[in-house]
Order: structure tokens, then sequence, then C-alpha cells
């Protein structure tokens, strides 16, 4: 079956929303957050772990997964739930947005995009309709089009330039689509440029997705740009459809985002943090590393219900993660992910109790931010980290 999306409860408008995404592989309750599960697996659990977690939809990624092990094995292995063993629904991205941070030789044309692989230097050329007979073969539920996202800091030319881009590419990605059972979704750029992103969200909009994502946020931008940017696009998509803000997780962000009428988050930030010892609480990120934690007997968040918390102190976590003992980075990613879908449920609650803005004003009262420069920082750290790992 192809996708179809019930709106629940909304008011019309560019507010808050609930709904449901009902997929081939079950129905997916909306506003959601998508696990990232770039190479065919969410790092260190196994699909038990996301079922009990309550997890419905993750995201694979069309970059990595075309690159190793190669779409022909998945293919040969009876596509992507198969391989994977995951009865759940996949969102598949085109993988414009790793093609262009991790290959920075890339060489773009009209035509497509001329990279080398950052595994082993070999050279690839990925167009529009190879990005979709890739994402076919891989057979998710959700495909997304091939888009040329504007890097941040790129000047009003550039990124009018890839903005046109992306909505010539995904026309040429509609017109090659061939399976319907599989829902491709369409991408909105503009970069940090309100008119470009009212522009290119009318331009997708009339193209009549299915639905609509917002890309190109969250790349070193302050909070108040992507807010700000996010409102600019959702109010040129079409309100009975789904809409996605791509790569965007940290717990205040899904909030205030969810406020703004968006549907759908994915983000590799929960489980990225969670490998680094950061734990979410409705306080704040919590440095598990910390010595303040080295004798404590309770859990991290007392309160929490996630396996991790009901079973371990935040004593044995410290020791853990000091030891740099694998286990440490399973028990911490399984207590971040429980969190975030906690908060989404709590959100999707509040959304259809009509105490939304009651709950946004008391979670965003409690909850301590990383600060916005040391979060600039780590953005900057771990994209170098990107850039010498080609």
């Amino acid at each position: 079956m192809s996708l179809k999306f019930t709106l629940i409860h909304t008011d019309g408008g560019t507010g808050p929303r609930t709904g449901v995404l009902h997929t081939a592989h079950g129905d997916v309750p909306t506003p959601v957050f998508m696990p990232v599960g770039s190479q065919a697996t969410v790092k260190t659990l196994t699909p038990d772990d996301l079922r009990s977690l309550g997890i419905s939809l993750i995201l694979c990624n069309t970059y990595h997964l075309y690159l190793r092990p190669g779409v022909e094995v998945i293919g040969k292995m009876g596509g992507l739930h198969r391989f994977m063993d995951w009865d759940g629904a996949i969102l598949t991205d085109s993988g414009g947005y790793q093609l262009f941070s991790l290959s920075p030789l890339a060489k773009v044309t009209e035509e497509g995009v001329a990279f080398r692989s950052h595994i082993d230097g070999s050279e690839h050329f990925l167009t529009p309709e190879k990005a979709m007979e890739i994402q076919q073969e891989l057979g998710p539920d959700i495909m997304m089009a091939f888009d040329h996202p504007p890097r941040y800091g790129d000047s009003y030319e550039e990124a009018r330039e890839a903005t046109a881009r992306t909505h010539c590419w995904a026309l040429r990605c509609q017109q090659y689509h061939r399976n319907k059972e599989q829902s491709l979704f369409g991408i909105a750029q503009g970069g940090t440029f309100a008119d470009l992103r009212r522009e290119s969200a009318r331009t997708i909009a009339d193209m009549d997705f299915p639905g609509y994502a917002v890309g190109g946020l969250s790349l070193g931008e302050n909070k108040k740009i992507t807010y700000e940017m996010v409102g600019e696009t959702v109010s040129c998509f079409p309100s009975g459809k789904p809409r996605y803000l791509m790569g965007v997780g940290s717990p205040e962000d899904l909030v205030e985002a969810a406020g703004m009428g968006i549907d759908m988050f994915d983000s590799a930030l929960p489980t990225r943090v969670a490998r680094n010892g950061a734990l979410f609480t409705r306080s704040g990120r919590q440095n598990i590393r910390n010595s303040r934690y080295k004798l404590r007997e309770k859990a991290v968040d007392p309160a929490c219900s996630c396996y991790t918390c009901r079973n371990f102190s935040a004593a044995y976590l410290h020791h853990l993660f000091r030891a740099e003992e694998l286990l440490a980075y399973r028990l911490a990613t399984l207590h971040n992910l429980h969190f975030i879908e906690e908060l989404m449920a709590d959100i999707r609650k509040s959304i259809d109790g009509g105490t939304f803005s009651a709950f946004r004003s008391d979670f965003l009262g409690g909850y301590q931010l990383t600060d916005q420069e040391a979060r600039l920082a780590q953005k900057k750290k771990w994209l170098m980290r990107q850039e010498s790992s080609k």
C-alpha cells in the first residue's frame, strides 16, 4: 500500500497537530522522531530493542548503503526490511546531504554529482534517476527526492542556484518514480534566506508530492534562524500532507518545531551524544563522565522508566564510560531514545488534549539548554571529524 496521512488534531494552520502515517509496515503516530540507522543499523541496538522502545519508523541512508554493502547485496537479500530484520516502516534519505558533506571533491553539474567515496576513494556519479533506482531497490516505505542542500555560509547566489537545482532534480525524481507502493517526498531548500525558502516551498508543493520536507537546516546557524526558516517554509506547505524537518533532534527543537506544525523528525544527535556520555533528562543533558556520578547509587534519572535507569546506577554507567566498555554505549543509547520517544508521546498527548502551550512552557522552563556557543563549537568539531575521516 502507498502511504496515507490522517490528521487527528489540528488548528488548520501552522500550529501543533497530531496525525497518523499509514504505511505498509504499520501505522506511525505523528509527530514522530525517526532514529537514524544510516548503515541499516541504529548504532548499538537490535531491532528488538527498537520495538521495545515503541519505535515504528527509522531512517536509513542511500549514500552509505549504496557504497557499502551495495544495493545489489541488499536486493539479493530481499530488500532493506529483510536484510536488517526490521518489520516497522523505513524512510530512506536521498544521500544528497552526505554526498556534499562527505565528498569535498564532489563536482556538481545539472545532470548529477561526480564524487569519490569517502571509504576507498572510488569514483561514482549520482543522478536523481540513480538515487531513485537505488532507493526503489532498497524498498523503503518513504523515499526522498535527490536534492542539493546549500552549505551553511553560502552566498545568496550560491543558495539560489542550489535551490533551483533541487527543484529540477525533484521533478526528475518524480518522473522516474516507478513503484507507487513507495511514497516519494519532495524537499524544500533555500539556505537561510526567507524569500528562497518561501519560493522553494511553493515550488515543491506545486509538484503535489505525498509529503514535504524542510532540508538544509541545523548546519551551523543559530536556533533563532532555524526556527524562522522552518516557519517560512511550513507556511507554504499544504496542511493535509505530512511535514518533515530533516536533521533536527535536540529535545528543545522537537518541542518548538512540533509547535510549528512539523510531523516528522530525524537526527543522529540522540544516539551520537549518548556514545559520548551525554544523557537526556527533563532538566537537560547530563555528562555521565563527570566525577560527581562516581559514587551516585541512584539512576541518572530516577524518574525514567527505561531499561538503563531501571537496572543500573549512575555510578555504574560512569564506570563503564571511564573504562570505555562497549556496554556503556548501548545503555546510554537505550536511555536517550527512550527519552525522545517519551517526549514525542507527551507532545502528542498535550496536542490532543489542548494543553500543548502549557506543556511547551513547562518543558522549556525546566530544560537547561546547551550553551549555544558550546553547541556550535561541538557541531564544528563533529564536522571536522567527518572531514578528517574522509
